[in-house]
């Protein structure tokens, strides 16, 4: 093999590496979410987190009583981007109940979930929003121009 035979392997090998390289998608940064759940066991109100999470990222959270041997409810948010929704696998933990849901939801979308086996056993009603979307900051009482955000008196 001469020397411009060789030169012109290597330009091609290097025009193929950077068109493949372009070729490759970007991953897709973390977006933020806001969560608001309400969890009923037969009809009784037992917990309603607020959370912020990430596209991404597992979500977790638990409520204990200070000393208390076992959690009052453990939850699990795992939200992926999906299009223009959200892809949300979703478990949670009380006492001696356990429930879990796949499902998609829409920016602002409420969807109640029935995860007992019977309806009305374990009810979760769950609220996703984007942090920054103007419905956030209208539900927040944030203006456009607030840099850092702040919860609104009670």
């Amino acid at each position: 093999m001469n020397t411009s035979s060789f030169l012109r392997s290597v330009f091609a090998g290097l025009a193929l590496a950077a068109l493949t390289s372009f070729m490759v998608p970007a991953p897709a940064e973390a977006e933020p979410l806001y969560f608001a759940l309400e969890v009923r066991r037969e009809g009784r109100l037992v917990a309603q987190p607020k959370l912020l999470g990430e596209t991404g990222r597992t979500l977790r959270a638990e409520r204990r009583k200070p000393g208390a041997p076992h959690s009052d409810y453990q939850l699990i948010l795992k939200p992926m981007p999906e299009g223009q929704s959200y892809r949300l696998a979703l478990d949670l933990t009380l006492p001696e109940l356990r429930g879990h849901s796949d499902l998609s939801l829409l920016h602002g979308q409420q969807r109640k979930l029935q995860l007992g086996n019977v309806p009305g056993e374990l009810e979760v009603s769950l609220l996703l929003m984007r942090v920054d979307s103007p419905e956030f900051r209208a539900m927040m009482n944030l203006s456009e121009s607030e840099g850092t955000i702040s919860a609104r008196s009670i």
